[in-house]
């Protein structure tokens, strides 16, 4: 997709009313406290949009924009790609802040991301820039995921994984050389919790965001003693309403700082997969209980997939989000030129063979009852 415009006429065409959507509407508050009314300070106002734009900004980029980059490289990295998000619409950032048990902002809990080697803040930064332009800023956090064996080998002994680690806690498992919190433990949700409210307490994001790691592996052996203990004798349910209960502590987690801000969930598109492989109940989620303000469905599909084609399998999406959550259609514009080898033999060349397929789905996506759509590079 071409760049349209130059930084300044990105900013201005996000600000515009006639080609943006308005942000949603929310109204400034004061802190409750001692100080007389006059001295309290604003609380910050979460800069969020009714139709969203979204992009991912994840880790596997940070070699790119951050690694040997000093402070001021960095910024100017991302401010050029904010730039040329906004010439695309971008109204959304989704900023990979917590992707492997590390953190990309100053933590007391994480250690520093693998790719940050200079003294500065990433997500401060992100946040400065892409207000600037109008852009709200979700952390997008990875629940469960933690560092490999090999990287965990080298941390302190006093993070927190490491302890539990090292006295044989139930709370972390190995799973393929890396590790996971298990989620069926009070002390690993507790952890998410901190996770979730570190962030919330210390920078002006406008929301949260998780993305489609919910459980590690199909694998009996990862949580049998938890399973055995629980009393239950259906594992895919009793995981599904594990899954289910952690990502309503991060939804209830973020509205206790601030009602106003976002909680979004972006599950894979296969809604099968979903709940035969991630113990995802999407459909529950979408239904407007109190889980997510929004979810972004990976459909990284396109139009003549075998498995999931992309009008069909939106269609599904359409008729299961209801009751208040905004459906944001996640798009792959990262395969355009690429074989997709899962697709089937009719779809395996559409991205090479389609240069226009994005601009297709985002015209059918704007077609349809959802509320925007998010796009990874």
């Amino acid at each position: 997709m071409k760049k349209f415009f130059a930084a300044a006429c990105a900013a201005a065409f996000l600000l515009s009313s006639g080609c943006s959507a308005m942000p949603l509407e929310s109204s400034s508050e004061t802190l409750i406290g001692s100080v007389p009314p006059a001295a309290e300070p604003l609380r910050n106002i979460p800069l969020n949009y009714s139709e969203q734009v979204g992009m991912w900004l994840p880790y596997v980029r940070f070699p790119e924009i951050m690694q040997g980059k000093s402070e001021e490289q960095f910024r100017n990295a991302v401010a050029e790609l904010l730039q040329d998000g906004a010439a695309e619409n971008v109204n959304t950032l989704y900023f990979h802040a917590h992707p492997n048990g590390d953190a990309y902002y100053r933590s007391e809990i994480y250690p520093d991301g693998a790719f940050l080697d200079g003294n500065y803040d990433p997500l401060r930064i992100v946040i400065e820039e892409a207000h600037k332009l109008g852009i709200s800023v979700h952390a997008w956090i990875n629940p469960l995921r933690l560092q490999t064996e090999e990287e965990m080998s080298a941390l302190p002994d006093d993070f927190i994984i490491k302890k539990w680690i090292n006295e044989g806690e139930p709370y972390v498992k190995a799973v393929n050389g890396r590790w996971y919190l298990a989620p069926a433990y009070a002390e690993a949700v507790g952890l998410l919790e901190d996770t979730v409210g570190e962030i919330l307490d210390n920078y002006d994001v406008d929301g949260v965001h998780i993305d489609d790691y919910f459980y590690p592996t199909t694998d009996e052996d990862f949580d049998r003693e938890a399973f055995e203990s629980s009393g239950s004798t259906d594992l895919e349910a009793w995981r599904t309403e594990i899954v289910s209960r952690y990502v309503k502590v991060l939804h209830d987690t973020v509205k206790s700082r601030d009602n106003r801000l976002l909680f979004g969930i972006s599950p894979q598109g296969n809604i099968d997969s979903d709940y035969s492989s991630q113990y995802a109940d999407v459909r529950q989620w979408g239904s407007g209980e109190g889980f997510c303000d929004y979810i972004v469905p990976q459909l990284y599909f396109g139009f003549e997939n075998e498995c999931c084609p992309f009008l069909p399998t939106l269609a599904q999406w359409e008729e299961m989000v209801n009751g208040g959550v905004s459906l944001i259609v996640g798009l792959a514009p990262y395969k355009l030129g690429r074989e997709d080898k899962w697709a089937g033999a009719t779809g395996e060349l559409e991205w090479i063979n389609d240069s226009d397929i994005i601009d297709k789905q985002i015209a059918a996506v704007k077609e349809s009852s959802a509320d925007g759509y998010a796009l990874y590079y």
